[in-house]
């Protein structure tokens, strides 16, 4: 039996019969599509989703081709990956918008279906509106931008090659340790062609995510080594909570005393209170879990990449002879400094350490010691967050989020979104996570992400959702505040207005650029950007683009306006002026280094003291061998 569709109702009828089953929960692979429509895809799959009909495949219309995908990564990260969503666009700069997003969803291997139009695949005319002319290849096209940013990529230049290109495509967005940006670029002559399709492709698939186990004898090697050290380390990263292994990783820091240390992906797998919880580890961590990981003589890392941030490039984890146990589903990941590779699942993994190391315990010192640094930096954090004591004055952005910690729920069903800026460090210091509410794409740290993910997590069912935005990643990206509104989506978007890149700007400073170009001011008499601050009014935007405004001039007006925001049925934002700390406390310093070359040779002195700093520094990096 065969039925008579075109590429991009086949397509979509394919689609919207794929589910993923993990631990006898079974959920829609694909349950809903983004698009922006233009030439290229208008008539294809444009025209398709009409037909098929919303019960089969939802859409959802985005401003923004990057913001879509945005939108859908928020979404499969709140789904652990069970579930994502498709974002379609037209040839030409529809198409190379993606790029960005697309980037981000690998780089967090989170999956994100990407369905661009191409051009002719017939070439009726050459070139045609849009088409990328290279002189020594015809058969590239604007959309191979996407090839090293996808884990799968293909063209489908005839409709049967749909079939085992859309079976690849599942396969990869379903496999934790492949998943990422999924492209299949479709020519939109391509799109409309018909053809007699075999009824078995659009029959319901299940794509079993199955939980691989250790090879036993490496969880006995990795136990042996844990029961040999006098002070392990758990490094706990986003696979914990991708794998859905948080409570096999309490359990285990319960049973043994092994604190745990959390990357920015990670953290969020525990409640704040978890007594072996030591908060973030690395350039952003906390002062305990960086004394801990300097000393550290094992660390076992669970889930993580072991990112530059991580490890404080390749400075933090210090002890002499320190050894490194792998727990990770991507081999890859699980052989970084020449630690012992135990590939597999993270909650298989956790569970099989468990049984090995029964009965273990770390030495009775250690975890006093811990735990007074865990009382020491709560003291830090309490500081950090108390309400000015002037209530006419500005609040400082480590007071606006004091005053979160103060409103949200203890249960973690709040959700605070942010990626770049000073935000994802103060909040990996900071934050007291409720356990699920710690939503910070870190890997690409992506300008932008924050209110689009916060669409995204919203659509997968969470809330009340927080998009944390300064006011350059606001005017990055502000077109999704449309997007929720018309769709009725009460996400919460706080602006912090500090008049400038923040975060860059200090960065700068540090490294002997002297704040060039990061301050949102007129131009002095000099040329440079040193004048007033620009009189640029984001609360007056966001109240355009349909959102309801709660201004906050003076900290007395911030608990109550943030209460207001989280009450709130609709798209809501609260805009904070804020100040820098001055006579305040504010976030700590940085617990360890962050690699950022400066300049060599310079004739500025605040260039020549930064590279002396920056010499000094390096000399304490190591390879682990």
């Amino acid at each position: 039996m065969t039925r008579r569709l075109t590429v991009a109702q086949a397509l979509v009828e394919f689609l919207a019969h794929q589910h993923t089953e993990r631990d006898g929960r079974r959920r829609r692979l694909i349950a809903a599509c983004w698009g922006i429509f233009g030439h290229g895809n208008v008539a294809g799959i444009g025209q398709a989703l009409l037909e098929t009909g919303r019960d089969a495949m939802p859409f959802h219309q985005g401003r923004n081709e990057q913001a879509m995908v945005h939108a859908a990564v928020g979404y499969a990260r709140t789904a652990d990956r069970m579930s994502a969503h498709a974002v379609t666009t037209s040839i030409g700069p529809g198409a190379t918008n993606l790029v960005t997003g697309a980037a981000l969803a690998t780089v967090n291997h989170l999956p994100v279906l990407l369905l661009p139009g191409d051009t002719f695949a017939t070439r009726p005319a050459d070139p045609v509106l849009q088409q990328l002319e290279h002189p020594g290849a015809g058969d590239v096209s604007v959309n191979d931008c996407l090839r090293p940013v996808s884990r799968y990529f293909d063209r489908i230049t005839r409709p049967e090659a749909l079939i085992p290109a859309a079976l690849q495509a599942m396969r990869v967005l379903a496999d934790p340790a492949e998943t990422g940006a999924v492209t299949l670029a479709l020519p939109q002559d391509v799109q409309t062609e018909a053809f007699d399709w075999p009824e078995e492709f659009f029959a319901d698939r299940v794509w079993h995510v199955r939980r691989p186990a250790p090879d036993p004898a490496a969880v006995t090697e990795a136990a042996e080594l844990i029961r040999a050290a006098r002070r392990p380390l758990l490094v706990c990263g986003g696979g914990v909570r991708h794998s859905g292994a948080q409570e096999a990783l309490r359990s285990l820091a319960e049973a043994t005393g092994i604190p745990m240390a959390f990357t920015q992906a990670g953290k969020g797998a525990v409640h704040h209170s978890t007594p072996t919880d030591v908060g973030g580890v690395g350039h952003t961590g906390t002062a305990v879990a960086d004394r801990l990981a300097r000393t550290a003589d094992v660390v076992v890392g669970v889930g993580t990449r072991y990112t530059d941030f991580t490890t404080a490039s390749s400075t933090l984890f210090a002890a002499p002879g320190v050894r490194f146990v792998n727990l990770n589903i991507s081999a890859a990941d699980a052989h970084k400094l020449a630690g012992l590779a135990v590939t597999a699942d993270a909650r298989a993994g956790l569970e099989a350490l468990a049984g090995e190391l029964a009965g273990y315990r770390v030495p009775e010192e250690y975890a006093r010691e811990y735990a007074a640094g865990r009382e020491e930096w709560d003291r830090t954090v309490t500081r950090a967050f108390a309400p000015h004591p002037d209530p006419a004055a500005r609040p400082t952005q480590t007071q606006v989020l004091g005053a979160l910690d103060r409103l949200v729920a203890d249960d973690g069903t709040d959700v605070l979104v942010n990626a770049a800026g000073s935000l994802p460090g103060d909040l990996h210091k900071l934050w007291r996570s409720r356990g699920g509410d710690y939503h910070v794409e870190y890997g690409y740290s992506c300008m932008g992400y924050e209110i689009p993910a916060a669409i995204g997590v919203r659509l997968a069912g969470r809330g009340p959702v927080w998009a944390l935005v300064g006011d350059g990643t606001y005017l990055m990206m502000p077109t999704e505040l449309v997007t929720a509104v018309q769709e009725g989506l009460d996400i919460k978007v706080v602006i912090l207005q500090n008049h400038g890149y923040a975060s860059i700007g200090g960065l700068s400073e540090a490294v002997g650029a002297e704040g060039f170009g990061t301050a949102y001011r007129f131009r002095a008499p000099d040329g440079t950007y040193t004048g007033d601050p620009l009189p640029v009014d984001l609360a007056a935007n966001a109240a355009s683009l349909g959102l309801d405004v709660l201004r906050v001039r003076e900290a007395g007006e911030l608990d109550e306006a943030l209460a207001a925001a989280r009450a709130a049925t609709r798209p809501t934002c609260v805009h904070v002026e804020t100040a820098t700390p001055d006579s305040v406390p504010g976030a700590p310093p940085a617990q360890a280094w962050w690699d950022v070359p400066v300049a060599r040779t310079a004739t500025r002195p605040a260039a020549v003291r930064a590279r002396e700093e920056y010499d000094r520094r390096a000399a304490a990096r190591r390879r682990c061998l």
